[in-house]
């Protein structure tokens, strides 16, 4: 047992490294931000059992917890209950205590972003702290004689969004992690066909969805599952051998060059780690498994094979040459671990290259990637929460919430875990739906709920009711129009507590501010140029505080479909301000220049 003082803890090394040399060393960075390095050595190849970094903090101002699979459930929780997993391709190794006041009180991250991991934050009832731990070697890698792992502490008084932002950038510059190039449309609204036609889809009927979804400002449509299949029943038994469906799309390349006409670019589904009891390659890969999943139908191949690795790589650079495509949705990729009575199995043989799933899937998305941007440099790779962590940045530029159908609150939570530590990596909506029924209102509070992520459409577009249309027309052009805040601005998502009822983005020269509940906005300090006041809300009033005058203003309120309401110069003192706008409306605040 070895233990460390940071000055703010005791960080104390539990657990047994048999054959190992452990060593740790304090290093500082800013006031209140520590790292605390562990190191092992050993003179032969080995594996150790698990070794936690191991320290408490007091529940001084901590109002709850966040991590990036916390989904709604923000609470605190007892120190008798299990931790937080991360893998490579799940969450990420990193926990945030926040306050009251959306500040940050203690975030801590681990730099080993690759092999599993636990992560504990929980409170001990008898002393009113948090006990907290990180514990390394959860399951078997490959054996190693060096390894180091480096805990980042961050107790800086400090907003929590901000503490997280130095997480990810942190995270990015660490070796082996340069995040992916990101091309512009892939910070562009895109159609998604999965809600609209789930697997019922036509190259005829996508084509004329795409064209209507060029004119609304669409930049890409995704062809999500049923391109691949004739099959419809949800499942992924004849997943695997991946060509097209001739009763759906007769001739991909044709119809891929007909979407690129309209101005789209074209991005296809698969689902990566599945080989389907139906599927050809069943025979080939059904002793080559992970695991089976009865319910889907389909066995996740392991991918420490290197047949297997190869064949999946000439799947996508095969589609990628024939077709023109110009990216992938590649789904499932959290389906890649290890399952322990099937290790033991007599269908598994020789034949691996490596002990380590990690290690495997690794190498598996390094090696699809490189070759994928050898041919198309500009290639878009999608991934679906939860594998949005540090080491998915370097295979993929495009993160997606994870399926939150027609619920336009689990959409904003999901969005914004995403972009709290995705750095410059396109965060992506969940794709929208709405009851065609709806008022025109609610369906625009599924869009004003993932404004501050890159929107994806996944209505049926020739029968949206004309209110609809000319709603989800007034957005897209002002979400287009404003991205410079609403996606790269930096962004103030306040108090993750109660589900991010206020959000705010600011460049310097606009802030734009979202309200998802009755608040009061501050408008503290000098105002920008243009500041956007957006009312994610069926009410008919926002309130918002000045801290300061603010001179003359012009203040448009437009309704829901970007119809101009009011018009009016108004002087800007300090003060609390109450003001009429339509429910899901907008209210821009110009400066007037003085002639």
């Amino acid at each position: 047992m070895k233990t460390i003082t940071t000055g703010c803890y005791e960080i104390t090394l539990d657990g047994h490294a048999d054959g190992f040399h452990t060593s740790l060393a304090l290093e500082s960075g800013e006031d209140g931000l520590q790292y605390v390095r562990l190191t092992l050595q050993s003179p032969v190849p080995a594996v150790p059992t698990a070794l936690s970094l191991r320290w408490s903090c007091p529940a001084l101002d901590v109002q709850g917890l966040w991590h990036p699979a916390a989904g709604r459930s923000r609470e605190l929780i007892p120190d008798w209950l299990e931790g937080f997993a991360s893998r490579s391709t799940s969450s990420a190794p990193v926990v945030c205590l926040y306050g009251n006041r959306s500040n940050n009180v203690l975030s801590f991250a681990c730099s080993d972003v690759l092999h599993p991991l636990l992560l504990q934050a929980g409170l001990h009832e008898e002393t009113a702290s948090f006990h907290c731990a990180v514990t390394l070697f959860t399951e078997p890698c490959s054996p190693f004689t060096d390894y180091e792992a480096v805990l980042r502490l961050d107790s800086r008084s400090i907003p929590y969004y901000e503490a997280l932002a130095g997480v990810a950038e942190w995270w990015a510059g660490l070796q082996g992690n340069k995040p992916s190039s990101v091309p512009d449309v892939a910070k562009e609204p895109m159609y998604s066909t999965w809600y609209s036609f789930h697997q019922q889809l036509t190259a005829a009927e996508i084509e004329a969805e795409c064209r209507i979804a060029a004119e609304l400002g669409c930049k890409a449509v995704i062809v999500d599952d049923g391109w691949q299949t004739a099959d419809e029943a949800r499942g992924y038994a004849y997943c695997g051998d991946w060509r097209i469906s001739s009763g759906k799309i007769p001739d991909m390349k044709a119809h891929v060059a007909v979407v690129h006409e309209l101005g789209l670019k074209y991005l296809l589904w698969y689902a990566v780690p599945f080989i389907g009891k139906h599927s050809e390659a069943w025979q080939t890969f059904g002793d080559k498994l992970l695991y089976f999943d009865e319910g889907f139908g389909a066995g996740v191949v392991d991918p420490r094979y290197p047949e297997v690795r190869a064949y999946l790589t000439s799947i996508y650079e095969q589609a990628l040459v024939d077709w023109d495509l110009d990216g992938f949705k590649l789904d499932f990729v959290d389906s890649f671990y290890a399952v322990p009575d099937w290790e033991v199995s007599p269908q598994n043989g020789s034949g691996r290259d490596t002990h380590s799933v990690p290690e495997a899937v690794d190498m598996l998305l390094s090696g699809v990637i490189s070759r994928l941007r050898q041919l198309k440099p500009e290639i878009m790779i999608e991934f679906r929460q939860n594998y949005i962590g540090p080491l998915m940045r370097k295979y993929g530029n495009m993160f997606r919430a994870g399926d939150c159908p027609n619920d336009a609150l689990q959409n904003r939570i999901k969005t914004l875990d995403i972009r709290l530590i995705c750095g410059g990596t396109a965060a992506h909506a969940d794709m929208l739906m709405w009851h065609p029924q709806e008022s025109a209102a609610n369906a625009a509070l599924h869009f004003i709920n993932v404004l501050f992520s890159v929107p994806q459409i996944s209505v049926r577009l020739d029968r949206l009711p004309q209110p609809h249309l000319e709603m989800l027309a007034f957005w897209l052009s002002f979400w287009r129009e404003h991205r410079d805040v609403l996606l790269d601005g930096s962004l103030e998502p306040y108090h993750p507590e109660l589900l991010y009822p206020l959000v705010i983005a600011r460049t310097p020269q606009k802030w734009a501010m979202a309200a998802y509940q009755d608040t009061v906005i501050p408008l503290s300090g000098d105002l920008p140029d243009l500041v956007l006041i957006i009312n994610g809300t069926l009410l008919s009033r926002i309130v918002v505080e000045l801290d300061r005058e603010s001179g003359q203003r012009e203040v448009i309120v437009r309704d829901c479909q970007g119809n101009v309401v009011s018009i009016q110069s108004m002087a800007w003192n300090n003060g609390v301000y109450a003001m009429e706008v339509p429910a899901a409306g907008v209210i821009t605040i110009r400066a007037i220049l003085a002639e």
